[in-house]
Order: structure tokens, then C-alpha cells, then sequence
């Protein structure tokens, strides 16, 4: 495992043959704990590239606070649609939120779904729905942030605080907050030591269980700790969990002797070992989010004013309190620490609607977590979008059941091309084999078009073969082209090249 890891600093072949074995996080976390910081940032790095992991930076924006006006939190919610950005529901502010206005909390969180349409990540959720806390909780200025590492725990006790008889009271819409939501996050910090900041692992474990029945994304939050023992327990608790992303902290919950190192490595171990193909952050000091960029972090949670997450990410000790606007600094530091290539960063509206589009082609029960072969088709993403009004909203012009049907009654030549080697191509090639003779791949980027054929010669019969790149060379030695892109831009600047290919879109 050494010697693997340590080749897959440079060697994205061996990070490729890293991911088709079986693997514990031990094993992975001995390795990347023997890196220096630079090797890890290189290795989170590989791992964000197709298919290892999720090439795309995204933030998530809590858009709440028990203060707030209802009028304000609207807003907030339509700002943060209106770019894109997933909202991230901490369920006890909309619950406080909709009381003081003389509502249900489930009424304010449909009232946001209606006027919304990206997803709805739910958090500070329990066994009876929306976790309640009292005032010294609920306002606290965010004390442990600005006062810096080590801590273990909420020094306030906010677990111990939670008001149970008012949670109890909301049972009955407990179900309804996960099947409006996208995804649901748990925080597994008391396997870390963290008894006083988190729900018990039972508790847990049945959100998690109720996330499942609905089909939702489970995203699992974990300490960097001392970066080895704590986060030994903590991937070992998600994975034994069956979530599908790693939501990593750190901040004042970042104690090891070097913190930047052990953020670099945490991105890098999490990047290797998530199911989901996604690491995120809900809380990191700005030079925490700036290395965590760097090593290959996917996502960075951020807020409003009055939003604790708005305080949490992006801001150094010393210098943090409640009301800070977040988001704007985010988006600074992302722009600053990564470059755009095949989408806009962070993502924007446009990619949640080729992605939505991308599901709708392959089909929702042929997505993650369904495999080809060594790996998943999608990632988190594709199972929480169907989940959304974005993606009830696109529309495609053929499925990958249409191009199948038009094979069957002649319509598609012997020898197809898919221009294009990401997911799409793979759903498309899986569902034409021993219906085609032969399958040429093409994608820009060689290495892409390499490992998509290494993974499908090793699942399909039908003959499959590279075209060097070259949307050219594979439409000109085809029967039939189909662009497999959902991106409006590509199909239609791969479509004046091979004018008579097949469109999904």
C-alpha cells in the first residue's frame, strides 16, 4: 500500500490501479501520515480527477439563523439559487425561524423548496427531526473558532443542551424534512472524543437509516483531530456507516503539532477512501481552505450573516465573531486557489444543469452507487440531483434507452463513436454491447480516454478502441457518432465538427 500510494503522487496509472482494490482506512492513513505536505497535496490532486473522484469545487451556503427575519432567510435562499450554490439547511434555525412567525418548520422548508431549485443539504438533523437547542446555544459568537486549537468538543455542551421535548413534539414531520431534502448529513465527531458536540453514533445511525429509505446523499462529519488516531475512527465509522461524503473540520478541531499538513493529508486520505467521490469542508481556518483547495477538496460550507458557517470557513483565530458574511470570501479564496478548466469554479447553475441532464439521460437507477466494472457511474451528485426542481425542470432529447432502441431497429450503425469518455459515454457503451460490433472512444484529454477503455474492455464484450483524442478520427471510422456531453457549449462546438452526430441534448 506504501509503495502504491507513494507512486500515486505522480503516476495518475497508479492511482487508477489504487482504486480498484480493496482497501481499509488504516492502511491508507499509515501511507499518506509517512507524505510531506507538498506529496499530499499532489495526491489529494490526482484523486480529483475523472473517474477517481469529483473534478468539479462547489460551495454550500447556510443561508439561516435563529434570528433571523423569515423575510431575510427567503432571500437568502433565492440569492444563493440565483448563483447556484446548494443551500445547507441547519434545521434548528429554520425550526426557530418558523415558530417566531407562527409556522411549522417543515412549512417554512417547503416554503424555500418552492422557491428554489437547487439542493437542500439538511444538517443538525436527529432521530426526531430537527435538533433544538436553547439560547446560549443558538447565539452563541462562535467562542471555540476564535480562540483557536486544541479543542475536543463544543466547550458549551450543545449536545447535552438539546431541548428533547420540543424535538419529540415535531415527530410526526420528521420524514418529510428528509424527503424535501437532497442529502443529510450526520456528524460522527463521538467516535472522535467529542461527546458534548455531537448525537451518539445510535442516533446517528438511524438518520442515516432514514436518509437511505429516501434515497437521499448521507455525508458524514468528522474532526481532523490529531490527524492519525482520530481519523482512523472517524472514516472507519462513516464507511462502516455507508455514507457517501466526507465532510472534514478542522479549525479549532484541528490539533495536530503541524495543522496544515494534517489538512493536506486528511483531503488526501478522504479523497481516496470516499465512497461518494466528494470531500467537503464545514469548518476550516482560511489557510486550512486555501491547502485544502490545494490537496483536492471538493466543497466548502459556508454562510449568511448570523449563519455559523459563515464565520467558520475562511477567517483565522482571533479575528472571528458571529455575523460575518461568508460567502463573498469564499468565493474570493476559491477563485485565488483554483483555476477554471471544463466549468466554471465554484460551479454555477449551468453545470447543476448538465449534470441533471446527465442523470436524466443514463437514468436514475443506473447511476451512483451503481458500478461499471471498478467504479461508480457518478458521484454523490448524480444520486442527490433527481432529488431536485433543476432537474425536474431540463429536458433531454434522447436517453440511453433511446439510443438502445434505435440500434435495435437499424438506426445506428455497426461501429459507434461516443465522443466524449465520461460517464454518459460509459452508460451508453455498457447498454450497446453485443448490440454494436465495435465501440471507439474519444475524449480531449488522452489520459481520460485511456482509463474509460481500460474499464470498459474489462466489463464489455464488444470491441472497444481509442481514437487518440480525435472527435475527428473516431466520426470518420464510424458507422454512427453520438456526443455524449450534456453541456450545451461542447455539443454544440463538437457538433460543427461531426455535423450529422447523434445529440442527447
Amino acid at each position: 500500500m506504501h509503495d502504491l500510494i507513494r507512486k500515486a503522487i505522480n503516476d495518475p496509472d497508479a492511482a487508477w490501479e489504487l482504486s480498484k482494490i480493496e482497501k481499509g482506512p488504516r492502511d491508507v492513513i499509515d501511507a499518506v501520515t509517512s507524505l510531506n505536505r507538498e506529496e499530499a497535496i499532489k495526491l489529494g490532486n490526482t484523486f480529483k480527477r475523472f473517474p477517481l473522484g469529483c473534478d468539479l469545487t462547489e460551495i454550500l451556503v447556510g443561508t439561516c439563523a435563529s434570528d433571523l427575519e423569515k423575510t431575510d432567510i427567503l432571500g437568502n435562499c433565492m440569492l444563493a439559487d440565483s448563483i447556484g450554490a446548494s443551500i445547507h439547511v441547519c434545521a434548528y434555525a429554520f425550526a426557530d425561524i418558523a415558530e417566531a412567525h407562527g409556522m411549522k418548520g417543515i412549512d417554512l422548508l417547503k416554503e424555500v423548496r418552492e422557491i428554489t431549485e437547487v439542493p437542500l443539504d439538511l444538517d443538525h438533523f436527529g432521530r426526531y427531526g430537527p435538533m433544538r437547542l436553547p439560547p446560549q446555544i443558538i447565539g452563541c459568537n462562535g467562542q471555540c473558532y476564535n480562540e483557536g486549537p486544541p479543542f475536543s468538543g463544543c466547550p458549551r455542551d450543545r449536545i447535552h443542551s438539546r431541548l428533547l421535548d420540543v424535538e419529540q413534539d415535531a415527530l410526526s414531520d420528521r420524514d418529510e424534512w428528509v424527503k424535501i431534502s437532497s442529502s443529510v448529513a450526520v456528524n460522527l465527531t463521538c467516535v472522535q472524543g467529542a461527546d458534548g458536540h455531537a448525537a451518539p453514533l445510535d442516533e446517528a445511525q438511524e438518520v442515516a437509516d432514514l436518509a437511505r429509505k429516501y434515497g437521499k446523499g448521507i455525508e458524514a462529519i468528522m474532526f481532523v483531530g490529531d490527524g492519525y488516531d482520530d481519523l482512523i475512527k472517524g472514516f472507519t465509522a462513516a464507511l462502516d456507516m455507508g455514507v457517501d461524503v466526507f465532510v472534514l473540520e478542522g479549525g479549532p478541531f484541528n490539533c495536530s503539532t503541524d495543522r496544515l499538513t494534517a489538512f493536506a493529508r486528511a483531503v488526501a486520505i478522504a479523497r481516496i477512501l470516499v465512497p461518494g467521490k466528494i470531500v467537503a469542508t464545514n469548518g476550516a481556518y482560511e489557510d486550512e481552505c486555501r491547502i485544502g483547495l490545494r490537496a483536492g477538496l471538493n466543497a466548502i460550507i459556508t454562510g449568511f450573516p448570523k449563519n455559523h458557517h459563515g464565520y467558520m470557513c475562511g477567517y483565522s483565530p482571533g479575528k472571528i465573531k458571529r455575523g460575518y458574511f461568508g460567502l463573498p470570501r469564499i468565493l474570493q479564496i476559491i477563485k485565488e486557489e483554483v483555476r477554471d478548466r471544463w466549468t466554471h469554479t465554484p460551479i454555477q447553475k449551468g453545470e447543476l444543469e448538465a449534470l441533471a441532464r446527465a442523470v436524466k439521460v443514463v437514468g436514475i437507477d443506473t447511476v451512483y452507487p451503481q458500478k461499471i466494472r471498478y467504479t461508480y457511474v457518478g458521484d454523490a451528485h448524480w444520486a442527490c440531483l433527481p432529488h431536485t426542481p433543476v432537474f425536474s425542470r431540463t429536458h433531454v432529447l434522447k436517453t440511453v434507452q433511446d439510443i438502445v432502441s434505435m440500434a435495435l431497429d437499424g438506426q445506428i450503425g455497426d461501429t459507434v463513436a461516443l465522443l466524449g469518455g465520461r460517464f454518459v459515454s460509459w452508460a451508453i457503451a455498457k447498454k450497446l454491447d453485443g448490440v454494436v460490433d465495435s465501440i471507439i472512444i474519444s475524449d480531449v484529454d488522452p489520459w481520460i480516454e485511456h482509463v474509460t477503455i481500460d474499464n470498459l474492455r474489462s466489463e464489455l464484450h464488444t470491441e472497444i478502441s481509442p481514437a487518440k483524442s480525435s472527435d475527428t478520427y473516431a466520426h470518420e471510422h464510424a458507422d454512427t457518432s453520438i456526443i455524449c456531453s450534456t453541456m450545451p457549449e461542447l455539443v454544440r462546438k463538437m457538433s460543427w465538427k461531426c455535423g450529422d452526430a447523434i445529440t442527447l441534448i
